[in-house]
Formats: structure tokens, sequence, C-alpha cells
């Protein structure tokens, strides 16, 4: 149950935990609730969010295999974060059933990076991140 506060329109303006003058209580499931807070149909901004990381990390991944971009390119801050999601997401799909392994070489081409940085283009998995940045 959340505390709305509404304009003379009747948008919801404020929404509170508390209760606070002139508010009135409806469930967390109420539409004006879920549009307050920018649910639409079901779908959030952190839903929407989410998705829009993947695009990006696969945005990343494309211009690292064409080396447009170079993982080096990138601040040590965002390298370690890239890696940490792909290695997390390699090990989440470890167990799926990958039906494209044998049948298509290209997709596990090697993308010219050398085999320190395997096919993803990313830093390998034993890397580990200095407490302060190289000067």
């Amino acid at each position: 149950m959340h505390y709305v506060v509404r304009d003379p329109n009747g948008s919801v303006i404020s929404l509170h935990r508390e209760p606070v003058d002139g508010a009135e209580l409806l469930p967390s499931n109420h539409p004006d609730v879920q549009a307050f807070l920018g649910q639409q149909g079901g779908r959030s901004f952190a839903e929407m969010d989410a998705n829009l990381v993947r695009v990006l990390e696969d945005l990343i991944d494309a211009l690292l295999r064409r080396n447009v971009l170079r993982i080096t390119d990138l601040p040590l801050e965002a390298q370690v974060k890239l890696f940490e999601r792909k290695h997390f997401r390699e090990n989440m799909q470890g167990s799926a059933l990958n039906l494209f392994a044998s049948q298509s070489p290209e997709l596990g081409a090697d993308t010219g990076l050398g085999d320190d940085f395997g096919n993803s283009g990313l830093i390998p998995p034993d890397w580990s991140v200095p407490d302060t940045p190289p000067r």
C-alpha cells in the first residue's frame, strides 16, 4: 500500500510509505501507482534498462570483434565491469544447450585480438584489478 498525493488534475505527483496530509491510500498494483513508478503494461524502466544493457554489451562485443574498439580503449573500471558481466553470463549459460557450437565454426572464430583475450575480446578470467590504476 502506498500513500499518493495528487495534483488538481488528479495525476499522482508523489508517492509515500507513510501517511502525509492530503494523501490517499492505494494498493501497489493500482494503475495510478504503477504509472507513477514508470510501469506501463507490466513493463518497468528497470526491465527496459536490463534489456538495453544486454544490447550495449552485444554492441561492444561486435565493435571489439571488428577491431573498431579495443578493450584497452575503455577505462579500467569499464573493462572490469564488462568482464565481470561477460564471465557471469558465460557461467549462467554454461549448462545451457548450445546448438550452434559444432555447426557454425565462424561463431567461435578468433577475433584477431590474440590468445590473451580469447574470443570475447575481453580480459581473461584470471586477470586481477590493481588497487590503483598504473600511472
